[in-house]
């Protein structure tokens, strides 16, 4: 793929060609200094809402989500919810944050109380920061170093617990993306979650880079993982860091400075190996990168296997709806 930005945007002024076939592609663009744009309007000027919309593709989109307090506000697959049939099945043990999802969900929403784990009981860690809480204990080795968490780590209480696994709960059969953060628990419920990540297309967890909890599982050993059940990383979003004590960046405890802790980690099935992927699973991984994480080339990798196998032209369409979007956006 070949992405040239020339001086200014026209509606004609960006194509999205084919050549030779379907071999190669070229996008000739349209940008008056895209790089220096403001964020949001660069990724306004490809964004497509959503791609079973405008392909008019008819694929339902099975997403469960452990850990499903809204307490960061909306959810990362949202835009697929505003985009086709969608059903999520979300599993939240804080029963304030369970209501507040019961109050606010649609059609196609499903909510359990469940802490999913390995099946066996377990002491659930609440802390004063309720977004820390965990099936395991916060470390103070490592947490005191920066500001905030000496106060936001505490427990305050303990509950016994008993866990379940994914693999267990029939309403999670079939699903297609895995959206998974329970503080250093999720290498253990995915490891009870083998039958479900077969069908899975995407998987988006917390990961951390610093053991924030005792005895917590690392990026390396959830990537290894991961690989092992034929997935391979796709991209971090965003890379979160903080600031070593003594010094503070801006006076701000939140910020950070060179110190990388956390991340959600994007993970999707082999793209070097489509043919491993079923026509409905091409599509389902298509749909889900684009109106999640705008990931266009990933995107259209898969719908063209698609067209390969199945005679579609659904990689054609795609590129003349990016081109269409892009005319808009750039029209007076």
């Amino acid at each position: 793929m070949r992405i040239q930005l020339s001086q200014s945007v026209t509606a004609s002024g960006f194509s999205a060609g084919l050549t030779g076939g379907l071999k190669s592609y070229s996008f000739q663009g349209s940008s008056a200094n895209l790089a220096r744009r403001p964020p949001a309007l660069k990724a306004a000027l490809m964004y497509l809402h959503s791609l079973r919309a405008v392909l008019k593709i008819d694929c339902p989109i099975k997403i469960v989500d452990v850990g499903a307090n809204p307490i960061d506000g909306k959810p990362p697959y949202a835009p697929l919810m505003q985009g086709g049939s969608t059903h999520v099945v979300g599993f939240e043990p804080n029963l304030e944050a369970l209501a507040v999802l019961e109050q606010r969900k649609g059609t196609g929403e499903t909510y359990l109380p469940f802490v999913i784990g390995d099946g066996a009981a377990h002491t659930l860690h609440i802390c004063f920061a309720q977004g820390m809480t965990s099936l395991l204990e916060p470390n103070p080795d490592v947490l005191d170093l920066f500001h905030g968490f000496e106060q936001w780590r505490r427990i305050v209480r303990t509950e016994p617990v008993q866990t379940k696994r994914l693999d267990d709960i029939p309403e999670t059969a079939g699903l297609d993306l895995l959206k998974i953060d329970i503080q250093g628990g999720e290498l253990l419920a995915m490891r009870h979650a083998v039958e479900r990540l077969r069908d899975a297309v995407v998987v988006q967890t917390e990961v951390e880079f610093v053991q924030m909890y005792r005895g917590q599982p690392l990026f390396s050993d959830i990537d290894q993982f991961l690989r092992a059940q034929g997935f391979v990383l796709h991209r971090f979003t965003p890379l979160m860091s903080r600031t070593i004590k003594p010094m503070v960046a801006n006076n701000d405890a939140y910020a950070g400075l060179s110190q990388t802790m956390w991340s959600d980690a994007i993970f999707v099935k082999d793209f070097a190996y489509p043919d491993r992927l079923t026509p409905g699973q091409l599509l389902r991984l298509a749909a889900i990168v684009n109106d999640c994480y705008r990931s266009y080339d990933l995107a259209l990798h898969m719908l063209l296997a698609h067209d390969k196998r199945e005679g579609t032209e659904y990689g054609p369409q795609f590129l003349a709806a990016i081109a269409a979007q892009n005319g808009k956006m750039a029209a007076p």
